[in-house]
């Protein structure tokens, strides 16, 4: 029945984004470690690291576009839900030090040693094992989602009033985890990682292991949006976002429908942000940052809403921007830019990259199809098409 539902839901565009995430994710690590350095299709280390930050950004900018695309659901706080599973990560990752740290405590991470903790606070417990820490990331964000999500859309809460209390929410985690006794590292955060699975995090096969992975995770995450976009599921959820009081009215429980998707995107979420710190190398409270989520929400915007394609597009084009930007003379000036970049594509491309190409392709397509279709026709009056064989 699954693969059913999943090849149903792919389509011509659908699937060349896979097969070119797929590509990317078999070409970009073989060419770094098979091809020698200074090659001029070599890709370096730093870059693998880079294209996999991307990456992580462009799974998190399908969760954004799975609830603001689909069902209207405009969250300025998701960089909660990526900063959570980025920590339940880091503690993993905290953990794996042992007497490797500075002050070679087997248990106690370094901060905590600094800061005199007697012992491992209690919600540390089992993140020295990789199947507990994978299954927090999934679940903490998931848990908040669920719980805030419950709260707000039992209560009705909608449109600019929801998009303020998400963003409340984040801004809320990051002063409590800027705490130094809330037992996340402070402002300085978790760092210093040395292991993963046993494998040393800066090595080259492992940065190159980790984005393979965030393409996989890419391609899952799609494939999962893909399946409720364009199941029953899906044209509930655009009916939701385009008349919800009237979807209400004709029985279906909304609050359910938005709750369900909503825990669904904070998990997606929260893998991202799994597979974004060990490439990294760092998560702290500024990843709680109300800026961080809302930029987020313009590269779906710029990318194009409700296309899923064009939100991971969007999420790498303007983090490679901003990456070129930032680098040089225009860094001081990089947030002007930004802002000016969504002003532009919503005044001049308020669908977005994809959604302004689809919008002008599907007539094109159509009037050919139409075109096609009159000259079959035509020649049929006149005689010119096949015989029949039956005849």
């Amino acid at each position: 029945m699954m693969p059913h539902v999943l090849t149903r839901s792919l389509d011509r565009s659908a699937t060349i984004f896979v097969i070119v995430v797929a590509a990317f994710g078999v070409l970009v690590p073989l060419s770094n470690l098979l091809l020698p350095a200074g090659s001029f299709f070599q890709v370096p280390t730093y870059l693998v690291a880079l294209f996999g930050k991307y990456v992580c950004y462009a799974v998190l900018a399908l969760a954004i576009d799975l609830i603001w695309g689909y069902c209207g659901i405009l969250s300025l706080g998701h960089g909660a839900f990526f900063a959570l599973g980025g920590y339940a990560m880091g503690m993993y990752l905290m953990r794996q030090i042992g007497s490797r740290g500075v002050y070679g405590n087997p248990i106690l991470p370094d901060f905590m040693v600094f800061l005199n903790y007697p012992k491992l606070p209690w919600y540390w417990n089992g993140f020295d094992m990789f199947w507990f820490a994978a299954l927090m990331v999934v679940l903490v964000p998931g848990l908040l989602a669920f719980c805030f999500g419950w709260l707000a859309f039992r209560s009705r809460v909608t449109g600019v009033y929801l998009s303020i209390i998400t963003q409340a929410m984040t801004y809320a985690l990051l002063l409590a985890f800027f705490r130094n006794d809330f037992g996340f590292g402070g402002n300085n955060g978790l760092t210093d990682f040395k292991d993963i699975l046993g494998f040393n995090v800066q090595a080259d096969g492992t940065r190159a292991a980790l984005f393979a992975l965030s393409c996989i995770a890419l391609i899952i995450g799609f494939l999962i949006c893909r399946a409720v976009v364009t199941s029953k599921l899906g044209k509930v959820l655009i009916a939701i976002r385009d008349a919800e009081s009237r979807t209400r009215f004709l029985g279906y429980r909304v609050e359910s429908y938005k709750l369900f998707v909503f825990t669904l995107s904070a998990c997606m979420a929260g893998v991202a942000g799994a597979l974004y710190v060990p490439q990294v190398g760092i998560i702290n409270p500024g990843e709680f940052a109300p800026g961080n989520s809302i930029e987020a929400v313009i590269w779906v915007a710029v990318g194009g809403r409700g296309t899923l394609v064009g939100a991971a597009l969007g999420a790498v084009v303007v983090n490679y921007a901003k990456t070129f930007f930032t680098s040089g003379p225009l860094a001081p000036y990089w947030l002007f830019m930004l802002g000016a970049l969504f002003i532009a594509v919503t005044l001049a491309l308020p669908k977005g990259i994809v959604g302004t190409f689809n919008a002008w392709w599907e007539p094109w397509k159509a009037a050919r199809l139409a075109a096609n279709a009159n000259a079959a026709s035509a020649a049929r009056e006149d005689g010119v098409s096949e015989p029949n064989m039956a005849e």
